[in-house]
């Protein structure tokens, strides 16, 4: 079982299929999902606390504004644990939506620096790609050795 980084990270449809071949997805829907029931945090909406943006300073700048600081706070813990990745160019709203074009640059370029199986595929945009598209997650996650 490999632990396998997805992007949009808030996929339910990466993290299902994932979790179906025997692996486990790191996205943050289950961080996202602590944050807004912890007692304290004063606008669920947004999520992040003051030291949202200091944690994130491990895989950003200080220059880099400090919502890209934030997510890479969720983002970055994840990134570390990754053994495997998909990525998904261009998704779809309703897919699982990411919010900053610099956060994904940066998210990507991490993914990549780490020399871990990356399969990058573009959001399908009719029913034949989907099938090629879950095709091909299949055959990636199959590959890394889950259940089949």
């Amino acid at each position: 079982m490999a632990e396998v980084f997805i992007y949009p990270a808030t996929s339910l449809i990466l993290s299902d299929l994932v979790a179906r071949f025997g692996h486990k997805p790191l996205g943050t829907a289950l961080s996202v999902r602590e944050r807004i029931q912890t007692a304290g945090l004063d606008s669920p909406p947004l999520q992040m606390t003051p030291d949202d943006a200091k944690k994130g300073l491990r895989w950003a700048a200080v220059e880099v504004p400090s919502g890209v600081r934030g997510r890479m706070s969720l983002f970055g813990p994840l990134i570390d644990r990754a053994e495997a990745a998909i990525i998904v160019r261009n998704p779809d709203f309703a897919f699982g939506c990411m919010g900053c074009a610099r956060t994904d640059e940066l998210v990507e370029f991490l993914v990549k620096q780490k020399k871990v199986p990356i399969l990058e595929l573009d959001y399908p945009a009719d029913e034949e790609e989907g099938i090629i598209f879950v095709r091909r997650v299949k055959e990636f996650l199959t590959g890394l050795g889950g259940s089949s």
